[in-house]
């Protein structure tokens, strides 16, 4: 059996096992597990396809959901389906009753190909049928849009001998004779997903060079369940995939065979849980980064493990600024990791490992030349660090190339191998098509302006428990909290948008719920998927998620929520676009939120590629105009646990240019919170602060546990952690570009005096965390202690490790 058929296989088993606290007045009998036959097609296939888009020019004849066997595209293997699929990216099928203007790019299409920077009122899920699609050049794919296979059988799509273009599947073509520009801002470069595909270079000969995914992409983007296979001749030159730029990101249960290289990665940041390379030269070639986290690696039969370009410490010699390696299984591969050049005691290039299990790899650490920094063998490397190390309140950094603290892992954190768990995204491929209700087939409208929430809580109210709940692509306009009970599965299409507005998120002083997670204490499955969630402003009132529900006992993960995201302001239909929000003024109609998502003490969590993003441009106009949109909080959780924040980003990393208005008090803030593992928690500090100061233009509230501001502390906090305990941070990334719109602190650091804060009482262990702009890198009770001059480390600074 296939690692993948493994996979989903236990998926299924886990649904068999999953109970719920109640069932919806509709339903005799729980969900329980799968009753597709093993013939029959994966349910999104089947299941009737109602989706629109709220906000396009033409609604009811814009198509979301297509099918490639639809334009003619064959799967047998032989035929050359490549017209098909390029044409199903853009345009409907010539035999449906779809038609589309003769500018379909401008006004009915598409946005891609270079004339449009981004687009939320064209969405499309681009699906393949089980089957092999031989492909001769690149599939180049355009804003917001789900390429996903049968998660039954996945799909192949097959480079042909002769295939042309720079990657089999291109996220950011590069535009002919344009000396070098694309398609798309490689940070603003939003909303996309891969699932369910196998793709195949080996017909290409090995000694031609070869991309699988060419994935240069920003946040809420995500690629789940996908293999790369290709050759594994002696000095081939295929290569699983390419991400030279961006700002992601998260990519998770990804398998890539064969290649001079299985993945080569430059971004900013981003997450990677799952990763295996087999039979690679060099199983992941780090470009460049601020820092990466890795969760959950296996490498197998591999020359080089992770092979790191290191030294840059200045601004214009960026290179592998953090490496962060949790949980690895590597076997029969010289070298687990090699930096290219030597540390010679001082930071150059920060590395953490964390429970590395190695099997015949005779060099753990080394240098290119040869040098061995750290001996390999057959051995468990605890936790080994390279970089500056702190602790407590001291500001002396101690370099260490060695064992460093290792933080302590509640067993409630962890799987039954004793690693940090892990749960892919939720695809129910052995359920049948039958086993889900739509919302829209109950009444709901998902036109933008019917109120939807009496039909879409009817829905939850009668089915949840029974019948997992597919919101048709669509914008649901609801004017009260829809409270989801414990039991509920949830399925967007496309990110099916639920929109909030009117009085009841009206006033800040009595913020009110947008959704409800769980009524308080309660216990069940909770799976939310492929949704966003936002405001019709202002709702300065609105608190985006109120997360109440706890995992039943024994089942980790059961509350959970994947590819889902926050986005406030800044898209068709919010009221909060550049004609109402013009950046560079402070418009209370631009207030889009109270805060974004709230895990309450009593509830656990899982969330996996989640994006909470206060606008700073326009997504829906032409040059994707600033704006200036507010929000007061980003991410609170008093949750005792468990809770697991993988892959979570809280206000896009715009580097230049952009006027972005973020969480105005904080983006995360932990209050007596315990039991959390955070993998790589990026944030970004509103541009237009100081001017208003923090907290404004909201007001602090004592039953949120707010933090304090002052005259020196009046900008918004990246972290904030007061009273908590067993809380691991492993990678993240606090940014602070701008002073009122200027960047000129960024040269001399001091854009935010301080950005990362943890509270006496609290047991916090935080490793590979990097900074932008910032005086200190960490303070203790508002008292800075790590100096960002200490640490400089390429654009960012960094610190390897902190403890108490």
């Amino acid at each position: 059996m296939s690692r993948y058929s493994k996979s989903l296989l236990l998926s299924a088993l886990l649904a068999l096992s999953i109970r719920v606290s109640g069932l919806g007045t509709s339903c005799s009998a729980p969900l329980g597990g799968g009753t597709a036959a093993p013939s029959d097609p994966y349910w999104l296939q089947t299941v009737q396809h109602q989706g629109t888009s709220a906000f396009n020019s033409d609604p009811s004849s814009y198509q979301v959901f297509r099918n490639v066997k639809d334009f003619g595209a064959k799967g047998d293997g032989v035929t050359d389906d490549t017209t098909a699929i390029k044409h199903v990216i853009f345009s409907p099928p010539q035999a449906l009753t779809y038609s589309y203007p003769s500018s379909a790019m401008s006004s009915g299409g598409r946005c891609g190909g270079g004339s449009c920077n981004s687009s939320t009122v064209t969405p499309a899920i681009v699906y393949f049928p089980a089957g092999t699609y031989l492909v001769s050049s690149a599939i180049d794919t355009y804003y917001y849009t789900q390429i996903i296979g049968d998660a039954k059988k996945p799909p192949t799509l097959l480079a042909s001998s002769s295939f042309s273009g720079f990657a089999v599947i291109d996220a950011d073509p590069y535009i002919p004779n344009g000396w070098g520009a694309q398609w798309f801002s490689n940070q603003d470069n939003f909303y996309r997903s891969i699932r369910n595909l196998i793709i195949d270079l080996r017909q290409i000969p090995a000694s031609t060079s070869a991309i699988g995914l060419h994935w240069q992409v920003s946040q809420a983007t995500s690629l789940i369940n996908i293999v790369v296979e290709m050759s594994t001749a002696s000095n081939n030159s295929h290569q699983g995939m390419f991400m030279e730029n961006g700002s992601g990101g998260f990519m998770g249960d990804i398998i890539f065979n064969g290649g001079k290289y299985g993945i080569q990665v430059g971004n900013q940041q981003f997450t990677v849980r799952n990763l295996t390379v087999n039979n690679a030269a060099t199983a992941v070639s780090g470009i460049w980064n601020w820092g990466f986290t890795f969760q959950g690696v296996t490498i197998n039969n591999c020359q080089i493990g992770f092979d790191l370009a290191t030294g840059g410490t200045t601004t214009s010699n960026q290179t592998v600024g953090s490496e962060a390696i949790i949980d690895a299984v590597v076997t029969n591969t010289p070298v687990f990791v090699r930096s290219s050049v030597a540390s010679n005691g001082q930071l150059a290039g920060s590395l953490v490992l964390n429970n590395i299990k190695l099997s015949n790899v005779p060099t753990a650490v080394g240098v290119t030349g040869g040098i061995t920094v750290l001996a390999g063998g057959t051995t468990t490397i605890a936790s080994w660090g390279q970089g500056n190390v702190y602790s407590g309140t001291s500001g002396s950094k101690n370099f260490a190339q060695g064992n460093i603290v290792s933080a302590n892992k509640p067993s409630v954190l962890l799987d039954s191998a004793g690693r940090i768990f892990g749960k892919a995204h939720p695809q129910y491929a052995s359920y049948a098509a039958s086993q889900f209700i739509s919302v829209k087939s109950q009444g709901a409208k998902g036109d933008g302006y019917t109120d939807d929430t009496a039909a879409i809580q009817n829905v939850l109210d009668e089915y949840a428990g029974c019948k997992i709940i597919f919101f048709d692509a669509g914008t649901y306009h609801v004017t009260d909290t829809i409270t989801i009970p414990a039991g509920a599965q949830i399925v967007g299409e496309a990110w099916s948008v639920i929109m909030a507005g009117g009085s009841a998120f009206s006033d800040q002083k009595n913020p009110r719920a947008v959704i409800q997670a769980g009524a308080a204490k309660s216990q069940g499955v909770l799976e939310i998927s492929d949704m966003v969630f936002t405001t019709a402003g202002p709702a300065p009132g609105a608190i985006m998620i109120e997360w109440n529900v706890h995992d039943p006992s024994g089942q980790q993960a059961a509350a959970g929520m994947w590819d889902s995201h926050i986005r406030l302001g800044g898209a068709a239909g919010t009221n909060m676009q550049y004609s109402q929000c013009p950046s560079g003024s402070v418009n209370s109609a631009c207030q889009a939120a109270f805060l974004g998502i709230y895990l309450t003490s009593g509830s656990s969590a899982y969330l996996e590629g989640t994006w909470v993003w206060t606008a700073d441009h326009d997504l829906d106009t032409s040059g994707s105009s600033d704006v200036s949109i507010f929000s007061g909080r980003g991410i609170l959780s008093e949750s005792h646990g468990p809770v697991w924040l993988i892959g979570t980003y809280l206000d896009i990393v715009t580097m230049l240019n952009k006027l972005a208005e973020h969480a105005a008090l904080y983006q995360y803030s932990l209050v007596n919170a315990r039991n959390h593992y955070i993998g790589f928690a990026q944030t970004e500090t509103p541009y237009y602060q100081p001017s208003p100061a923090a907290p404004a233009p909201y007001s602090t509230t004592s039953s949120y546990n707010d933090p304090t501001f002052s005259s020196s502390i009046n900008m918004a906090w990246g972290m904030y952690i007061q009273s908590s305990s067993n809380i691991i941070i492993f990678g993240a990334g606090f940014y602070s570009f701008f002073q009122n719109y200027s960047q000129n602190c960024l040269t001399t650091n001091t854009c935010q005096a301080q950005i990362f804060n943890i509270d006496s009482t609290s047991n916090v262990t935080a490793y590979s965390v990097s900074t932008v702009a910032t005086t200190y890198q960490l303070s203790v009770s508002q008292n800075g202690v790590i100096r960002s001059s200490d640490n400089a480390d390429g654009f960012q600074e960094t610190f390897t490790a902190w403890s108490k």
